[in-house]
């Protein structure tokens, strides 16, 4: 069994992803949306929230995340206090997860 100081000075050695790291991750992320779109490998937001948003029944569209590693779109809603996130391939513009309601 592990001591809680050693579980301790474990988590505080690991590496964790700074505010200059998750920048420099959205803007990959970003340029490897823009590469997608510009070789015809990915649709673009703009046709993915044409697809989706009137589709969820009257909930306000807050925005979205793009993943350049799994190639997913996640468009955030609100309804009724509730947060809906919607996972979309961009590759296919098809939903391939939903959390919330």
């Amino acid at each position: 069994m592990k001591s809680p100081a050693l579980l301790a000075l474990l988590a505080a050695a690991a590496p964790a992803m700074g505010p200059a790291e998750a920048v420099a991750q959205r803007r990959n992320d970003q340029m490897q949306a823009f590469d997608g779109r510009r070789q015809g490998k990915l649709m673009s937001l703009r046709d993915i929230e044409r697809r989706i948003v009137p589709n969820m029944g009257g909930a306000e569209y807050l925005g979205s995340d793009f993943d350049g590693e799994t190639g997913i779109y996640t468009l955030k809603f609100l309804r009724n206090g509730n947060v809906i996130w919607v996972d979309v391939d961009g590759r296919s513009g098809q939903i391939v997860g939903r959390t919330g309601r």
